[in-house]
């Protein structure tokens, strides 16, 4: 039995980067023998163990065969015989096909990928790269991650064969969700929209993003600066997501959303900034009427934003970024925090008090008195200067 330490970790290790996630092949060894090691099987659709002191994984040597269209189209084989070459050869990219020997720490390295490292290329292993849909994404979100890298042309074109052979509609919806939003959260999002159009698959698998890009033409850039802005400022997946579909319809959004399962409350964010974006940068001009004002608070009681403040706290970061330049979205953020302050600051328990308990009285002038604090804290000059 000899286990290498594999993918990413030594990738990562190669170029000077943090390591925080190690996988191992176990070459040479059967299922019984990782058992009576001690190591617990996790593994559904093949053999993975998690090591039981270090609890990280394992897996035996395996080599895979395509049987149907889509991600999950494979049958595995894993059995002693399988060589560390060979479980090499199916992963996507040359950077992800090296191994280091857990007792020397050599580097194995079949595929030349230390090579394309220092090339800054991202190429794939081999032919059977085409029969696995993530991979595009996965080039994508690499892409997002390594700003410094390009793909390979060779590569680029089994990508955009992916895309004409359909594969990429064979995507489990969870899987294309988990990749688009780690893309998302790494250092320059742009560059994974960008990998996504020039391999042909960006309108196929965000048709509502592409329609209302072709709407207008400065909503492409507009969103791209702005997703950079999320990034510079370390914004959460909820508020970048919404920046990715700011400029889509809001039952559009609904759509996306329920094609790939994204989670409820990045869809709720995400809608809310659609809807609501173009009155709060309205409002934000140096001529803004009363209203304007008063759009921005009917846009909060649409938003729940005094029962779900943290939300639309996110939403206002969400569109502060529309803004060029620094001071404009601070103080757009300072304004919008400090217009709901002053609705949270609405004595309620007053109002309930001199409305009798009669409930519809009282959520009229809830209301009232909310709008009204509203349009007096937008129409403060001095107010979150």
């Amino acid at each position: 039995m000899k286990t290498y330490i594999v993918g990413g970790a030594v990738r990562d290790r190669l170029l000077g980067l943090p390591v925080s996630d190690r996988d191992h092949v176990v070459v040479g060894a059967t299922v019984d023998e990782m058992l009576a090691a001690g190591f617990k099987p996790v593994g559904r659709d093949f053999p993975v163990f998690l090591h039981p002191v270090t609890h990280e994984e394992y897996a035996l040597a395996r080599t895979e065969r395509k049987v149907a269209p889509g991600y999950a189209g494979f049958v595995f084989h894993a059995d002693p015989t399988v060589t560390l070459e060979a479980d090499l050869a199916r992963r996507d990219l040359t950077i992800n096909a090296m191994a280091q020997d857990d007792a020397s720490a050599a580097v194995i390295d079949p595929f030349d990928g230390q090579r394309d490292l220092a090339l800054r290329l991202f190429r794939h292993v081999g032919p059977a790269f085409v029969e696995d849909p993530v991979r595009l994404l996965r080039v994508a979100r690499f892409a997002a991650r390594f700003a410094d890298f390009t793909i390979a042309p060779e590569t680029l074109a089994l990508m955009r064969r992916m895309t004409d052979a359909g594969e990429i509609d064979a995507l489990v919806p969870e899987r294309v969700w988990q990749e688009i939003s780690r893309g998302l959260m790494e250092h320059t999002p742009v560059r994974m929209l960008a990998v996504l159009e020039d391999s042909g698959a960006f309108a196929r698998l965000l048709p509502e993003l592409a329609v209302a890009f072709a709407a207008d033409p400065g909503r492409r850039p507009a969103t791209l600066d702005a997703l950079a802005c999320a990034a510079e400022t370390d914004s959460a997946v909820d508020v970048r997501f919404a920046i990715l579909v700011q400029f889509v319809e809001p039952s559009s959004i609904e759509t996306l959303c329920t094609r790939f399962a994204v989670p409820k409350a990045v869809r709720e964010l995400a809608s809310i900034v659609a809807r609501e974006r173009d009155d709060m940068i309205a409002d934000a001009g140096s001529q803004a009427s009363a209203s304007a004002h008063l759009r921005v608070a009917e846009g909060m009681e649409r938003s729940d934003a005094f029962r779900r403040a943290p939300r639309f706290v996110q939403a206002v970061a969400a569109v502060a970024c529309s803004f060029e330049d620094r001071h404009q979205r601070s103080r757009f953020v300072g304004r919008m925090r400090h217009a709901l302050d002053a609705a949270s600051a609405v004595d309620a328990g007053r109002i309930v008090r001199e409305a009798g308990n009669d409930p519809t009285t009282i959520a009229a002038r809830l209301r009232s008195a909310r709008r009204a604090a509203i349009v007096a804290s937008l129409d403060d000059p001095e107010a979150a200067r």
